[in-house]
This record gives structure tokens, sequence and C-alpha cells, in this order.
């Protein structure tokens, strides 16, 4: 037996018409897309009309519609229906395309292959960077799980589509009466929905929007929730639309311009109606404290800080573990929680590992004061270099387009620029540090800081200047830049080395055991530091480590034994 699958979040529940058959699609096992069975006739989708995410086709006409996030095509079987001039489908993943444009193109009616539409393979924050058309609708679609967004395991992905800077580069390229429409799931107490208000509301500042509240619209169904936000205020015309498509649909409209409590959770009636109060408090002068104050973590994501799905509160922590046999136990964000329960087993088993070994063989070690700062110098070492490394990785996701290429440019550049500077670290001793190791390293690491600090400034500037430049000429252009950081990178390390193995060859297995649980451990500290303080400050904390560390090998200059290459 078969069991109908059908797919339509939001749909209105004054909707009669049933759903064509459908294909369901999951990526990694959370991701659902649905491929819709399409004869040709847009009256068989009429039910796409009584979802949230067709609120913006109620007032624009013929729009020119970019997806960000084509997916199966259920968004643009909706804009073919809704008249739409033309469409613009950008797609991150291969597969999919693959799939809803051969595969199965016969059972989704050849959408995909229309006159009127172009299908591109990116991702859409670079896409939108480097687009040069005007779009009157900008469409992003629900793609991901409720079960998913329910269990919080996005917190820790990055995540460019959703900041502040991206509904920037969104609104620059919208006609002078275009429209962004962003739909989520439904969460109560509301997190998504809020956070992108508050990220609207920051971009809208940053754009010198004056009359913040008359650019956004946000209406409910009794599962998602879809956010308008315009580049020019809405017209009393608008208004009214918005009204309208709402009542017959039986949704609740949380925000629109003009909006009064009296106006708000009439069908889809909540205990308490979070997203009007919340939207109010956001516009209003007590925003910055309404933020602060609020059980989640709904401060707007940035580039800096992409972690838009990171709602977690340790505040808030005892209240929803003491509510978890009536539902607090689903709030919660279990993927940071499950990672800062993972740097702390990481962080025992490590101390367990290296401490007491070495307290056990403390007499054949040498010196107390000697292990402790050849340990402290090796681990500030593997901290470091994976900081910038992670941080960079990051940094180069939104100039690369893809993540994957974003991984294998920078892993393999910092790998391979910083194996040349060790293979020529001790020249650079010899010649630069006049034949001391630690003099040599603490040269090495001035220059780390200033290249660190150097690119922090200028790298957003550099990439948006060469954001429209090919793939390939942009991996060269990264490897370039990454080369004279991951270079002088390399050298601290057998620098190192070879200053402890002139005073306890002994050590030097541990020298080796140190960093590497150092940068086990750096790979999660790096993430849970960029949720709270960006990648910026991770960076800067690993600038401190490497400007700290040729200390710990010398405490005076003076007595330094001279290098033996």
């Amino acid at each position: 037996p078969t069991i109908p699958f059908r797919y339509a979040p939001g749909l209105s529940l004054a909707n009669t018409q049933e759903p064509p058959a459908q294909l369901a699609v999951f990526t990694d096992g959370d991701s659902i897309s649905a491929i819709t069975a399409y004869g040709g006739d847009p009256a068989k989708v009429a039910y796409l009309d009584r979802t949230t995410a067709a609120l913006p086709y109620r007032i624009l006409k013929r729009p020119r519609v970019l997806i960000l996030g084509a997916g199966g095509g259920e968004q643009v079987l909706l804009a073919l229906r809704a008249g739409a001039d033309t469409v613009d489908a950008v797609e991150v993943n291969p597969q999919m395309i693959d799939l809803a444009r051969n595969r199965f193109a016969d059972f989704a009616g050849g959408i995909f292959s229309r006159p009127n539409l172009r299908l591109h393979l990116a991702e859409a924050r670079a896409f939108a960077a480097t687009a040069g058309e005007r779009y009157d609708l900008i469409q992003m679609p629900l793609l991901d799980s409720f079960s998913a967004a329910a269990a919080g395991v996005q917190s820790l992905h990055e995540n460019y589509t959703y900041t502040v800077e991206a509904m920037r580069d969104y609104l620059a390229i919208l006609g002078p009466d275009g429209v962004v429409a962003i739909t989520r799931w439904l969460r109560v107490p509301p997190r998504d929905s809020l956070k992108l208000f508050a990220t609207a509301i920051a971009a809208l500042e940053a754009e010198g929007a004056a009359e913040l509240d008359r650019h956004l619209a946000l209406i409910r169904s009794w599962n998602t929730a879809t956010l308008l936000v315009a580049k020019s205020p809405f017209k009393r015309e608008d208004i009214a639309a918005i009204s309208s498509f709402a009542a017959e649909n039986f949704f609740d409209i949380s925000w629109v311009p003009g909006i009064s409590a009296s106006d708000v959770n009439h069908f889809n009636q909540l205990d308490q109606e979070y997203l009007y109060e919340g939207a109010l408090a956001l516009l209003g002068p007590e925003r910055a404290d309404f933020i602060e104050r609020y059980k989640f973590a709904i401060a707007p994501a940035t580039d800096n800080r992409p972690y838009f799905f990171d709602f977690f509160r340790w505040r808030a922590l005892p209240e929803l573990l003491a509510l978890r046999t009536q539902g607090g136990a689903a709030m919660l964000d279990w993927s940071y929680l499950i990672l800062v329960t993972t740097l702390v087993q990481a962080a025992i088993l490590s101390a367990v590992l290296i401490l007491l070994p070495l307290w056990i063989r403390r007499d054949a070690l040498g010196k107390a004061l000697h292990r402790l700062r050849f340990g402290l110098y090796f681990l500030a070492l593997g901290l470091a270099f994976l900081f910038i490394e992670i941080a960079f990785i990051q940094r180069f996701v939104l100039f690369l387009g893809h993540p994957f290429y974003a991984v294998a440019v920078v892993l393999a550049g910092f790998l391979a620029f910083a194996g040349l500077g060790s293979a020529v670290a001790a020249r650079w001793a010899a010649a630069v540090g006049r034949g001391s190791a630690v003099r040599g390293i603490a040269l090495a690491v001035g220059v780390i800081a200033v290249l660190a600090a150097t690119y922090l400034l200028a790298l957003p500037s550099v990439f948006e200047r060469l954001l429209a430049f090919s793939d390939a000429a942009k991996i060269a252009i990264a490897l370039l830049l990454i080369a004279p950081l991951a270079f002088f990178m390399g050298m601290p390390f057998p620098l190192g080395l070879g200053h402890v193995g002139a005073r306890s060859e002994t050590f030097i297995p541990w020298a080796w055991g140190i960093n590497g649980c150092a940068s086990v451990l750096s790979a999660i500290l790096a993430t849970l530091l960029a949720m709270h303080i960006g990648f910026s400050g991770v960076v800067m904390i690993a600038v401190v480590l490497y400007l700290v560390a040729p200390a710990l090998l010398a405490n005076r200059l003076r007595t330094m034994i001279p290098f033996r290459s």
C-alpha cells in the first residue's frame, strides 16, 4: 500500500482544492521540497493562491520574479500561475536541478523549460549580489522541514541568506515598487519571524528608509508566516489588498501599516498575539531593550555572525527544562547544547590524556615551569591556527559562491602555503631572526597579526569589487589572498619544536599531542565563539594567541639559545 504525499506549507483552511500528485525530495534527511504533477492547466494548481506565499501577487501585476531556492518548483508554479512576466529561479543543488528539469521533467510539466523562465545553478546570496537586473519580487520559499526547524538542528548552520547585509543586497536589486517576500514556519513563541522582522528593520534603516513601519507587512496562517519588505512604503491600495487576501484565506495579519490591536488574532487564534506585539516593540523606541529581554535570541544576524537559526539563551534554559513535560524541551536549540557538551567532553579527554601522563612523567620531562610554558605555546598555536582557518572558510563562502568551494579552496590554500612556510622556517630564523628561533617566531607572528588585521578590514570591500569574476578567477584570487598569511602561519610550529627540542627532546611527542588536541578543541570552540562575538572576534582572539606565544618560550630574549637548523 502507498500513502499519498501532499505538501503545501501555509495552505489556507479555506482551501477546497486537493493538490495534484507530488514527489517529495528530502535533502540530508530534513530539508524538503516537492515536485508537483502539472499538465499545463493553471486551474489545477489554484490551491497555491491560498498559501501565505501568494500574498505578494495580490499587490504586483505581471512582476519580474527572482526565486531564491527553486527546489522542486512549487514557487515557480505559483509565479507562472500568477502571470509573472519573467522568472529567474536560483538553486544551489545541481541534483535538485537535474531531478526537476530532466529526470521528472514530464511529471512537472516541463515548467523549467518555459521561455520566460531561466534556471540558475548558484548560491542565492552570491547571485543576488551579482545580478544585473531589477526585479519586482524576490521570493524566498520555505525549503526546510518543520521538524528540523522545531528541533533546533539548524542553529549551528551559517546562513548568509537571512543577514542584514543580505537583505540590503535584495533591496538593492528591487525596482522602485519591488517587494521581498520570505516565508518561514510559525513557531510559538515566535523566533524566526521576529528575527526576520528585526533584520528587515535594520536593513531598511541602513538604506535610509524614514517610515519603517510602512515598508513592512506580516501575515500568518496556522503553520507559516510570510513577511513582505517593500523598497517603497506600501500604498493605501496595497494595504487594502493585503487585508482582503488575509480575510479571504482566514489568515491573520500580524503587521501592516495602520494596524491596531483589534485587527489581530481573529482566525488562527493564539493565547497571545506574539507577532503583533513583537512587531510593535521592534518598531518602537525600546527595540534594543525588547531584543535583550526576549526569551530567545532574535537580534539580527549579520555576515560577521551569520547564525540566523541560533535562538538559544542560557537564561531561558532553566525555565524551558522546568516546562519540558509541557513542551518546553521542544523549544530548545539542541544543536547548541550538543556542541557545548562536545566541547566539555573534548576538553576533559584532552586534559586527562595530556596532563595525567605529564604528571606521571614529571621527573623525566624537566622542570614544571618549562613543561607548562612549552605546553601552553603549542596549545596556543593549535587554537590560533584553526581559529583563523575556520573564520576564513566562512569569509570566503560569499566570495566563492558555495560552501563546498570555500572549504576546498581555503583548506587547500592554508595547508599548502603553511607547508611552504614550515619548509623555509629555519632559513627565516637564521636570516631574519639572526639565529634565534624565538626571535624568528616573534617576527613571524608580527606579520601574521598585521595581515590578519588588514584582511579583516579590507576583505569585504575587496570581495564586493571582485564578486562578478568567473569561478576560476575567484579561486585564483582566493589562493593569492590566503598565501601570505598561511605562509607565515606555517612557521611558529616548526620553530617552536626546534626550540623545545634543544632543551628537552622528550617533550617533542607531547608538543605534537598538545597541538593536535588544541586543533580538535578549536574546531568546536571557534563555532561557539563566532555565535557570540562573530568571526572577526574569533580572528582577533587568534591574533592575541599568536602574539602571546613567543613569550611562552623565553622570558628574556638575551637568554635564548641559538636555533640549530
